[in-house]
Formats: structure tokens, sequence, C-alpha cells
């Protein structure tokens, strides 16, 4: 398996991916699923901030990981959220382990100093055991804010520090935001 970097020929395969999470999951409260016309857009409004999106392939690609900035106020620059996904296939064989740990390494050496991840379904225990092996801590859970599939679901935040977090002021690096 390696990792690259997402291109813009990779949206069919990104759009089958993340769309079978949509439908079948809780990991996104999406409902319907986005097109490869929709996916190569979103692909580009990351990598035009200059943040990473990877994906892992072997024979195919096989999963996705990415940063987006967490919020678009100029003050939460230094942080961004992760997005994780594998094929349902391929599940549980250290994919999403390796494309998390790729965008936290491209995450830090573009000066950020958070990275937390916003994980779909309280019960959703790859996620949080995913994010948990690579240093995330619990942040909270948001209690019964989304509805799908016939019920109520949690949202759990997790939080990694980067090159020390809040400990000491950012020197460079950073997001370029909004306001």
């Amino acid at each position: 398996m390696i990792l690259r970097d997402a291109t813009p020929t990779d949206a069919p395969v990104l759009a089958a991916i993340y769309g079978h999470h949509v439908l079948h999951g809780l990991g996104t409260f999406e409902e319907i699923p986005p097109s490869s016309d929709e996916m190569a857009t979103r692909l580009e409004g990351v990598r035009s901030r200059g943040l990473p999106y990877l994906v892992a392939q072997t024979d195919r690609v096989i999963g996705f990981a990415y940063a987006n900035p967490f919020r678009l106020r100029a003050a939460y620059r230094y942080a961004a959220e992760d997005s994780v996904y594998v094929a349902p296939e391929v599940l549980g064989r250290g994919i999403g382990k390796a494309l998390l740990q790729g965008v936290i390494d491209r995450s830090a050496a573009l000066g950020l100093r958070q990275l937390i991840a916003v994980i779909g379904d309280s019960g959703n225990a790859g996620s949080i055991g995913l994010h948990r092996s690579l240093g995330f801590e619990p942040g909270g859970v948001l209690r019964a804010v989304g509805f799908k599939h016939g019920r109520w679901v949690d949202i759990v935040m997790m939080q990694k520090a980067l090159d020390g977090g809040g400990a000491s002021a950012p020197s460079t690096g950073g997001l370029t935001l909004g306001e």
C-alpha cells in the first residue's frame, strides 16, 4: 500500500467509498451521497488551502483522509478537522491509521497546532479507537445532535495537540481563513 496525494481523477472512487458510508453508516451526517463532481470540488477546496488530502492505494484506491479548516474565523487558523474513510471490504487492516498518521504529519508540518476529530456516533468504536491510538484525547460528546437512519446520533469530539499545541504562541503557519 502506498499513500499519495489525491488527484481529481480519484473523485469517482472517493465518491464510491464515501457514498457507502453515507448510505450505511453514522460516521457522516450526510444522507445523500455526493457525486463524483462534488467530490472533485471538495478535493479542490482542501487542496486550495494547502491542506493534506491523501489516498491509500494498492492496485486501486482503498481509502482517503484529509484535513479541513475546523472553523472559518481567523482565530481558528491553527486548527483543522480530520476525516478518514476506508472502503468497507478493507476496514480493520490499518489503512485508516496509516492515512490519519499521514494527515497528522502533514498538518504539523504546516504549523497547525490542533487537529480535531468530530466523530459521528458515540458507538463508533472503530473511529474512536483509531483516533485514540494516534494520541487524540476525548473532548466531549454532543448528545442527539443528528437524526439519521431513524435514530438520534451523538457526535464525539476528540483533539490532538500538534507541535506543543497551546503551550506557546505559534511563530509561523496557520491557514488563511475568513474574518
